[in-house]
């Protein structure tokens, strides 16, 4: 059966505990209807709710909300279900079916938001031109091995491997950061000990909720685009982020250095960006 996410904008005042009386009216409700709602996340700062459900169409999904409660989606779409589980993972929920914080305080509810890291090979094109194959193929294999590390010890989830870099999901964007930190200290020790074939890599990350666009099932595509743009946009061994992620780490001990208004294709107006400090 096809699976669907929906967006619900709260209106003001709207309590976590009012969230969850709701869903357990869907409960109630759905099976009449043959949808099964699984899980949503309560993003409280910026009152939103997104529901994740099995249903036959999303007009049966949305006649759920209709029927139980009248709190109705401003938008639902359907998903791919390895899309959903690779950006927003997260099978621990609440008694009453909210998505709990990966890692967080006990019963801290995951707010949805993702932080995606893009990081770059710099001048991947011609590694096999001006080294060989064998050569090149160690330069990206060292790139892989230190990238995957930072992920494993940092919460990061491997969305895609690019052929001359990785994508990757972040529920904590300060664990982003500090993955982006960690390659590129790394890699800086992997060229001081290869000064023959230094490696150098661009990193860009960007943080936002799953805003689901209905074209290719895609939750998080003006996230990933962001992300992709500061990277592609980034010097050589600099780390770029989206002005929300240098908000969201405000106290977390990190420097960020911001870069100004930049122009990036794609988007419409000028995005402001920060390099994250990332030398000791």
């Amino acid at each position: 059966m096809p699976l669907y996410m929906d967006i619900h904008n709260l209106p003001e005042g709207t309590t976590p505990e009012d969230v969850a009386k709701a869903h357990a009216k869907d409960m109630e409700t759905q099976r009449k209807y043959g949808v099964e709602y699984t899980k949503y996340w309560v993003n409280d700062t910026g009152r939103k709710v997104f529901c994740l459900a099995h249903a036959p169409s999303a007009e049966a999904a949305e006649q759920v909300h209709r029927e139980a409660h009248g709190m109705m989606p401003e938008k639902i779409i359907e998903v791919a279900p390895d899309v959903a589980e690779v950006f927003l993972g997260g099978t621990e929920t609440s008694p009453a079916g909210a998505v709990l914080l990966p890692g967080g305080a006990p019963k801290e509810r995951d707010p949805g938001i993702r932080t995606i890291l893009f990081t770059d090979v710099v001048n991947s094109t011609t590694l096999t031109q001006s080294l060989g194959d064998e050569a090149a193929l160690a330069i990206l294999g060292a790139h892989d091995a230190i990238v995957r590390d930072a992920l494993s010890a940092l919460g990061g989830r491997e969305i895609k491997h690019t052929g001359d870099g990785i994508m990757a999901s972040f529920v904590s964007t300060t664990g982003a950061v500090r993955c982006a930190i960690q390659i590129q200290r790394e890699l800086d020790k992997h060229a001081q000990a290869n000064p023959e074939h230094p490696l150098k890599v661009r990193v860009g990350a960007a943080a936002g909720e799953p805003v689901p666009v209905e074209q290719h099932n895609d939750l998080f595509g003006c996230t990933v685009q962001l992300a992709a743009r500061l990277c592609n946009h980034a010097q050589p061994e600099q780390i770029l982020v989206s002005n929300a992620i240098a908000e969201l780490c405000i106290g977390k001990g990190l420097s960020f250095e911001d870069v100004g208004e930049l122009t990036l294709k794609g988007f419409g107006s000028p995005v402001r960006a920060h390099a994250a400090a990332w030398r000791q």
